[in-house]
């Protein structure tokens, strides 16, 4: 470190009398939030656009999904979600093929979206689940895709 560096480094120490804050990071965070018409969607548009930080806010009332990105935290942001009135959750849903069984009893959600299921945790009594995406030769082997599945019979 030269003089100009080391100089620069103690006026930050002596003029600093108070700790930096830590600035946040750029995310997306999604919400599954309960809107029933136009006055609803604008009230929590609204809401969340007053959070400091907030670059952009997009709303899908059919999916009953808010969307909120820019330099924010994830429970500020459903914490000013909820102060609406409405009810609202951190968005619960994954693509159904992400999840090993999406039919399962944990994971299946009439509510949800079409192509999404709820999101479940990886329980270890469930770790020997094949997924059928994973091209499994037993389950593909007696597919008419298969060109071999003749020979095996």
């Amino acid at each position: 470190m030269g003089v100009g560096g080391t100089l620069e480094f103690i006026s930050e120490l002596m003029s600093s009398g108070h700790k930096h804050k830590k600035r946040k990071q750029f995310q997306t965070v999604e919400l599954k939030v309960r809107m029933d018409c136009d006055g609803c969607e604008l009230k929590v548009r609204n809401a969340l656009n007053s959070l400091s930080g907030v670059k952009s806010v997009e709303i899908n009332r059919k999916q009953q999904k808010a969307t909120v990105t820019g330099y924010v935290e994830a429970n500020k942001v459903l914490k000013k979600a909820k102060s609406t009135g409405k009810k609202a959750e951190i968005w619960p849903y994954v693509p159904y093929n992400l999840v090993a069984q999406p039919y399962s009893a944990q994971a299946y959600d009439k509510k949800a979206p079409p192509g999404y299921v709820r999101k479940v945790e990886n329980n270890p009594q469930n770790q020997n689940v094949v997924r059928y995406d994973q091209g499994d030769p037993y389950t593909t082997m007696f597919s008419d895709d298969n060109p071999n599945a003749c020979s095996v019979m």
